[in-house]
């Protein structure tokens, strides 16, 4: 471990999180877009999410849809996230526990990620995902996001 860098295991959780975003990356996040897109108008209106394709392969697209736990979509793939009371500022896997107590591991990511709202904590592949800038879906960019993976 580097001065700079924690390392972090995760290990099951005794009790899971209750979920409040899922997360998936490469092809489960174009499988969750195409879940997306198929909802109707009053439950994609329920749902925020934030995208990315930042890498130059497959790998790189990441896609976190936001809401109450009933409105989350299922895909294969996902990981469900939620909210820890000693690190509400992160959504963590709910079926996962950091090695390191979560308000730790909240000051280390406030540390390299200064951006407001809550930040999405992957575990594998390892990523931080803001999701301050999570917005409505809007039918039209989630097909240009889709079209272009």
């Amino acid at each position: 471990m580097t001065p700079d860098r924690i390392r972090v295991a995760w290990t099951p959780r005794d009790a899971p999180l209750v979920a409040r975003a899922v997360a998936a990356v490469g092809a489960p996040a174009r499988s969750l877009a195409g879940r997306l897109a198929a909802l109707d108008d009053a439950a994609l209106g329920a749902l925020a999410a934030v995208a990315g394709g930042a890498a130059p392969d497959a790998a790189g697209d990441v896609l976190v849809v936001l809401g109450a736990a009933a409105a989350l979509p299922w895909v294969d793939g996902v990981v469900y996230l939620g909210r820890d009371d000693a690190a509400p500022e992160l959504l963590l896997p709910t079926a996962l526990a950091p090695s390191v107590p979560p308000g730790v591991l909240a000051v280390a990511i406030r540390g390299v990620v200064s951006v407001p709202g809550p930040i999405a904590v992957l575990a594998a592949p390892p990523r931080l995902v803001p999701c301050g800038v999570a917005r409505a879906i809007d039918r039209g960019r989630l097909a240009a996001w889709r079209e272009a993976r």
